[in-house]
């Protein structure tokens, strides 16, 4: 009986895997974590089946206030260079743009809460997923450079690069499909001097809005990871 490995790298105690746990559940995988922020170990690059790469914060220039992430970058390319599935969440995203070449830089706008993608018309079953994919919950100031070989999958209003991927291995998106209301609470309590006038950020009371839309979007990211890691990898 094999069992999926899941690993996640997480920078802040208020950012975990939302509903991506209940997804790992679901395919019976065994979780484990790397804690930046505490300076916890890294694994073996090649011992794990799917990486995912939580949001934060922080930039990914943040390298003097947050040290940690050398190690981390040189993490992420080991474990891209060895083929493992990756996923990347907001600052997860923007860290593979900037380990594969690509610029990384504050966006014109910020994006805090629920905000419509659109697709771009990119090939396969995870750039049709996204096309339809509606509003969405953001939260993120930065934004990312396609890196080279990469598929644009998404934009938005206020933001040029919202999602890509490079061939089945790396998924990479801007906003956040996995929030759950209890993860979106602790994002405002944590980071809601972020909050203000401004176009494209709404306040707490339009962000903890209908639970369906949390349900719709947690739909959407079990979908995405499917896509990503596919039964082949589930228990058998």
């Amino acid at each position: 009986m094999t069992f999926l490995k899941l690993h996640y790298l997480q920078h802040v105690p208020f950012e975990g895997l939302g509903s991506i746990a209940s997804w790992a559940k679901t395919r019976r995988a065994q979780i484990s974590r790397t804690r930046l922020f505490a300076d916890e170990a890294l694994p073996s690059a090649d011992e794990i089946d799917l990486l995912v790469v939580m949001g934060g914060p922080m930039g990914v220039y943040d390298e003097r206030d947050c040290p940690w992430l050398v190690r981390e970058k040189e993490f992420l390319k080991q474990a891209i260079d060895t083929g493992t599935p990756v996923l990347g969440i907001c600052l997860g995203a923007q860290l593979i743009a900037d380990v594969l070449g690509a610029r990384v830089y504050p966006n014109d706008q910020k994006e805090i809460g629920w905000f419509p993608i659109q697709g771009v018309q990119a090939p396969g079953k995870i750039g049709s997923l996204l096309a339809r994919a509606g509003k969405v919950f953001h939260w993120h100031g930065d934004t990312f450079d396609l890196p080279a070989g990469a598929t644009h999958l998404a934009k938005s209003h206020a933001c040029k690069n919202q999602a890509f991927s490079v061939g089945d291995q790396i998924l990479a998106l801007q906003f956040h499909l996995e929030t759950t209301p209890n993860a979106a609470r602790a994002l405002i309590d944590n980071c809601g001097h972020e909050i203000v006038d401004a176009p494209y950020i709404q306040p707490p009371r339009e962000i903890l809005t209908d639970q369906r839309e949390f349900e719709r979007i947690n739909i959407l990211m079990a979908e995405c990871l499917d896509l990503l890691l596919p039964n082949k990898k589930s228990d058998h």
